[in-house]
């Protein structure tokens, strides 16, 4: 079982979300997002499940480590805040609610509570693998406690019915529940996939499940940064 934490989450566009240990609880997260920790919590970086899924983390883009923060002291409580690496939100997931499994976008994850399976899943079909961009390689969140993840922009979420689908650009797919049917679809027609600035694939998804999607995936987000930087040579007078 996962351990029970408590959680507040700061901030409106660029939020932080602190968790509350009582004494032996933990929180385990990605390298680099801690943000400050109190008196009484200890860190212990390790590669989580061992080589093997540490390896396959790896694939996905994610740090072969997992840090897990364990509050170590005596008595009360103790604090640990990680941020969000951009502009967004957290979003919150009850695994327990959710059926003990949720899919999400290989660089969603944020934290969880110390027990929360942190796996690799490869979509089922070959034409997603080969044709999906961001949506080919997921990590899956298991067990029954708390887990974070963070999307850019705006967020939705939308409950499909069972054997409704939704269309969507791979890169606004932010998490799904694991009962959701997953494919990517070729954009038929010769304008559409020339002129049609979308991208030529649509990730498909069918229900009945729970869906989080985001208005500025991070790839968006750095194309337009970079776009906009003015390259050194361009500073260069042609004279």
């Amino acid at each position: 079982m996962a351990d029970l934490i408590e959680y507040q989450i700061f901030g409106a566009d660029m939020q932080l979300v602190e968790i509350v240990l009582d004494p032996g609880e933990g929180v385990q997260a990605e390298v680099g997002v801690m943000a400050y920790m109190e008196e009484g919590i200890e860190m212990q970086t390790k590669a989580e499940g061992g080589l093997i899924k540490g390896l396959a983390r790896m694939v996905t883009g994610e740090t072969f480590f997992i840090t897990t923060f364990v509050h170590k002291g005596g008595e009360g409580k103790s604090r640990v805040g990680f941020a969000a690496p951009y502009p967004g939100k957290i979003i919150p997931l009850d695994l327990a609610a959710l059926g003990g499994s949720f899919l999400c976008q290989k660089d969603a994850f944020l934290c969880a509570a110390r027990g929360v399976g942190i796996e690799v899943a490869f979509t089922r079909k070959l034409k997603a693998g080969v044709f999906g961009g961001e949506g080919f390689i997921l990590q899956r969140l298991k067990g029954d406690g708390l887990a974070f993840i963070h999307a850019g922009g705006t967020i939705i979420e939308k409950n499909l019915e069972r054997g409704q689908t939704l269309r969507l650009d791979t890169g606004c797919l932010v998490a799904f529940s694991s009962t959701i049917d997953y494919d990517i679809k070729f954009v038929g027609g010769f304008r559409n996939a020339l002129f049609g600035g979308e991208g030529l694939f649509l990730a498909v998804l069918k229900g009945p499940g729970k869906v989080y999607l985001q208005s500025l995936p991070f790839s968006r987000l750095a194309d337009r940064i970079g776009a906009a930087i003015v390259k050194p040579e361009a500073l260069v007078s042609s004279d």
